[in-house]
């Protein structure tokens, strides 16, 4: 009866260390899936502020390139959002 005392106990750290394994991964996922949108849209934004800047007759011709780039890079981040959640 002790013995399968000691197993059951076992187990559940084993068990209780994969979850913790599982979060681990979720966390490295998500943290490292949304650096590069992150520097993406930061240098979307900047580079369109920058030639708004030297020529502002095209802020209307450079806004809207520039928030599809800066979704189509969101949609990365997304997707590794979409990778954490199904990480089980």
């Amino acid at each position: 009866m002790r013995g399968k005392r000691k197993v059951i106990k076992m187990e559940k750290e084993v068990l209780q260390g994969a979850l913790d394994l599982t979060m681990i991964a979720k966390a490295l996922t998500i943290g490292v899936g949304s650096i590069a949108p992150a520097l993406a849209i930061g240098k979307i934004g900047s580079k369109a502020m920058e030639s708004i800047g030297r020529n502002p007759e095209s802020a209307g011709k450079i806004l809207t390139p520039m928030l599809l780039s800066a979704a189509f890079a969101e949609a990365v981040a997304i997707y590794a959002l979409v990778v954490a959640f199904t990480i089980k």
